[in-house]
């Protein structure tokens, strides 16, 4: 027999004369008069007020058992911040199912706890109205990608948890084998490699919600262990890809938002390197990269002789302090950059350091260029065109991008990234993905004479800022991954010691085939109007990625150790 006929926040006016049974946890309790008081019953569909007798010590996060009648309440004594504001419970029985100490902060969100206090009671924390919202928002976008890759023939298959460390990608987190000391397994970054060989395996169509480690350094959008789609299929190439992970972003952004998002534009690499200066760049705002090199061409100002030459303009900030925009210089400094040239715009003329440098000429150029108003800044960035993009990328997001979940939902693919992303010491280059990625058909006879000019068919799914994901057409031609492995400085023997399962795999004949995986932790977030990957997750870690709830990382003991044939070195001093 089940100990409630209805939740909390489910009940309204058109219950009025039913008795019902309700069960949580004491939200409130307020003095009614010397014999009642009022208890404000919360589950996680939210509260309701019982008129209880003084007899009861119900005290804050009390378990409860109600049952009681509804009625309606007293004329201007509703509430109407609450779904249950027009009802309340009367002739009650409580039945206290257990009693709590009280909680180490208030449950509810009006008050903001630390968050090494809320994570070290998560089971408190969760408890709240907001946490309660995003746990079940986070439910409805997993059931919502499932459907859709369903519903598009896909097969739900589940990969290792225990495999072998490649060295691609962030540090593994790994774990010692008890049977073969001195053997590790390593907690997988990704499915890549085991998703691969599903295509190979004849599977077509492959997803999965994938609980997925990596031992990298913690941010807002970034944690040590976190949830990933991860799909794979067979027989198709990028637009297939692009199309199937499209349809189920949208039917997730569907079941949280009510909205079906209209648009997913597309923006090469270097379209956006060019005018926002980062490969996720967030389009909600303006002040794009303007190009002013041509501008500069045959100027005497020693600054602007560079080979590359952008601004962007911060509408508005005219009158920005000294002390700020000294704040901003060595900011850019610190990102590597010689300096920032600045100026105000007047009604009649251009302030800053530089305008002495700069004929009249170019002055009136500069400000037209840019698009500049009186009232404006004009800021400037003279450099090796990588390092200008980047810097003026970081410096807009500083100044003008706002929280992540504002501005409504912007989607952007971004394609046709760079197969390689520079040399090493060495001098040879290096994958900007992984070394899988099929090449550009267009650019694959460049690959040995000009190697960091070809573009790979890897692409990215950016959502207001954040890179939510990315995949690739992958390599199924022995020929052409043989030369990327050479280019890489892999010989065969080496490559069959890292990837040889794979590689003996695609001997017994690979399909052409392509995949994408995008963190589902990112896409709650900015769907739940969070800017922190940690409030859409359970359990998550500290900034220094420390459980306090559980304690963990923990040392283990002596005989854990002798075990798995470990030991243990003394810090360094």
């Amino acid at each position: 027999m089940t100990l409630r006929t209805d939740c909390c926040g489910e009940l309204s006016a058109a219950d009025v004369g039913r008795t019902v049974s309700v069960c949580g946890w004491v939200a409130s309790r307020r003095e009614h008069s010397e014999q009642l008081a009022f208890v404000d019953l919360r589950d996680h569909t939210g509260v309701v007020q019982c008129v209880v007798d003084h007899a009861h010590d119900l005290r804050s996060e009390y378990v409860l058992r109600i049952t009681g009648t509804v009625n309606q309440r007293p004329a201007g004594m509703e509430n109407p911040a609450i779904s249950t504001g027009e009802i309340e419970l009367k002739d009650c029985d409580v039945e206290v199912l257990n009693t709590a100490q009280p909680p180490p902060f208030p449950v509810t969100d009006r008050i903001e706890a630390d968050e090494n206090i809320r994570l070290k009671y998560r089971y408190v924390d969760l408890r709240r109205e907001r946490m309660q919202r995003n746990l079940r928002l986070r439910s409805r976008i997993n059931n919502a990608i499932r459907r859709s890759f369903e519903d598009q023939g896909f097969v739900e298959v589940e990969t290792p948890l225990l495999t072998v460390s490649t060295p691609e990608g962030s540090r593994d987190f790994v774990v010692p084998s008890r049977l073969r000391h001195g053997s590790f397994y390593a907690l997988p970054q990704s499915p890549q490699l085991f998703k691969q060989l599903l295509m190979v395996a004849g599977v077509d169509r492959y997803f999965q919600i994938v609980r997925l480690a990596r031992d990298e350094d913690l941010r807002a959008d970034r944690q040590l262990d976190f949830t990933q789609l991860d799909a794979e299929m067979a027989f198709v190439d990028q637009e297939d890809v692009l199309s199937a992970v499209t349809e189920a972003v949208a039917s997730a952004t569907e079941a949280v938002t009510g909205e079906r998002p209209s648009e997913f534009p597309r923006i090469s690499w270097e379209d956006a390197a060019e005018r926002y200066g980062s490969d996720k760049p967030d389009v909600r705002f303006g002040m794009e990269l303007v190009e002013l090199t041509e501008l500069f061409a045959g100027t005497e100002a020693k600054a602007f002789q560079a080979p590359c030459i952008k601004g962007i303009l911060a509408a508005g900030e005219g009158d920005i302090s000294r002390n700020r925009v000294d704040a901003l210089t060595d900011m850019c400094k610190q990102w590597g950059a010689k300096g920032l040239a600045w100026f105000r715009v007047r009604a009649n003329e251009l302030e800053g350091q530089l305008t002495k440098f700069l004929s009249e000429d170019e002055q009136i150029k500069l400000r037209q260029a840019m698009g500049a108003n009186p009232g404006d800044l004009i800021l400037v960035i003279a450099d090796e065109r990588p390092l200008v993009r980047t810097i003026l990328g970081r410096l807009r997001v500083e100044l003008g991008r706002p929280p992540v979940y504002e501005g409504g939902l912007h989607y952007l693919w971004v394609t046709d990234f760079p197969l390689f992303e520079g040399v090493d010491d060495a001098g040879r280059p290096m994958p900007a993905h992984h070394p899988f990625t099929m090449p550009h058909p267009d650019d694959i006879e460049k690959m040995e004479s000009d190697p960091l000019s070809v573009r790979s068919q890897a692409y990215d799914l950016v959502l207001n800022g954040w890179e939510l994901g990315s995949g690739s057409v992958r390599i199924h031609r022995a020929d052409i991954q043989q030369k990327i492995f050479g280019l890489l400085g892999i010989d065969a023997e080496r490559a069959q010691e890292r990837f040889g399962f794979l590689l003996d795999a695609f001997r017994y004949g690979a399909p052409p085939h392509a995949g994408f995986a995008f963190g589902i932790d990112r896409l709650a977030a900015i769907l739940a109007g969070e800017d922190n990957i940690r409030e859409v997750i359970a359990f998550p870690k500290t900034q220094s990625g420390a459980d306090p709830l559980t304690g963990a990382p923990a040392p283990l003991d002596q005989k854990q150790l002798d075990e798995l044939g470990l030991r243990v070195l003394p810090p360094k001093s």
